[in-house]
C-alpha cells in the first residue's frame, strides 16, 4: 500500500515498511514515464518489504505536463527536484538514503550525486541510458568518475542504450564500489512482470548497501 505525498514541489507516493525503516529509497521515472511506471511500482513494493521507506515521485518536467519527454534545457531543474525529494525524505528517515530511478531519472540522480556527493549514501540505477540507441560515440559518462557512493546498475542484456560490455567499461570509470546486475534477454523497460529484474535489484542492493530485511537480518 502507498499514500500520496506532497511537500512544496515534491509530488509522489510513499510506501512505508511494516517496521521502523532501516533506510530510505527514492525512485523516479524515465523520460517517457511517470511515477506509476510498473517497474517503479514493483520496486517500491519489494523494497518496502525489506524495511525501506520508499518514495516514488515525479520529476519537475512531468509535473509541468503529463506527456512528452524532458528538454535538455530543464535538466538542471529536474536535478533540483531530486534534491528537494531528498530533503523531504531526510526529514522522515534518519537511516541511509539510496537515490535511484529508471533511465533518465537514474541518470539525473547520478549527475546530482556527482555534483553533491553528500546527497545520498548509494545509487540504484535501472537501465542507465549510457548513450542514445545506435550512437555509442555519444557516451553519457563524463560525471561517472565523480561518483563517491556505492552504485548498483540493473541492466537488460538487450538494452539498446548500452550493451553489457559498454556498461562494464563505463563502470570502470567509477572509483566508488559498483555492481552490475544483468537481466538476461530484457530490453530498456526490463519487463518487471516477466523478469527477475526487481528481485535481483533487491539482492544486489542488500549486498551493496547493507540494509536489513523484514526480519532484521543484514
Amino acid at each position: 500500500m502507498s499514500e500520496p505525498f506532497e511537500r512544496e514541489d515534491v509530488r509522489g507516493d510513499l510506501h512505508r515498511p511494516d517496521a521502523d525503516p532501516a533506510g530510505a529509497l527514492l525512485l523516479t521515472h524515465g523520460a517517457g514515464g511517470n511515477r506509476d511506471a510498473r517497474l517503479l511500482l514493483r520496486a517500491a513494493e519489494e523494497f518496502a518489504a525489506q524495511r525501506l521507506l520508499v518514495l516514488r515521485y515525479d520529476l519537475p518536467f512531468r509535473q509541468r505536463r503529463p506527456k512528452g519527454p524532458p528538454s535538455p534545457s530543464t535538466a538542471e531543474r529536474d536535478r533540483e527536484g531530486i534534491a528537494s525529494a531528498v530533503a523531504a525524505m531526510r526529514e522522515l528517515c534518519t537511516g541511509p538514503l539510496i537515490l535511484g530511478g529508471h533511465s533518465y531519472g537514474g541518470r539525473q540522480s547520478s549527475m546530482l550525486a556527482a555534483q553533491r556527493p553528500e546527497v545520498c549514501d548509494g545509487l540504484l540505477l535501472f537501465s542507465y541510458p549510457l548513450h542514445p540507441p545506435g550512437k555509442p560515440e555519444k557516451a553519457r559518462t563524463a560525471h561517472l568518475p565523480d561518483l563517491r557512493s556505492p552504485c548498483v546498475f540493473v541492466h537488460g542484456t538487450r538494452d539498446p542504450f548500452g550493451s553489457p560490455d559498454e556498461m562494464r567499461a563505463a563502470l570502470d570509470l567509477v572509483t566508488a564500489p559498483t555492481r552490475l546486475v544483468l537481466v538476461e534477454g530484457k530490453g530498456h523497460d526490463l519487463a518487471p512482470d516477466r523478469s527477475e529484474a526487481v528481485p535481483l535489484a533487491v539482492e544486489a542492493a542488500r549486498a551493496t548497501f547493507g540494509f536489513c530485511d523484514r526480519a532484521g537480518r543484514p
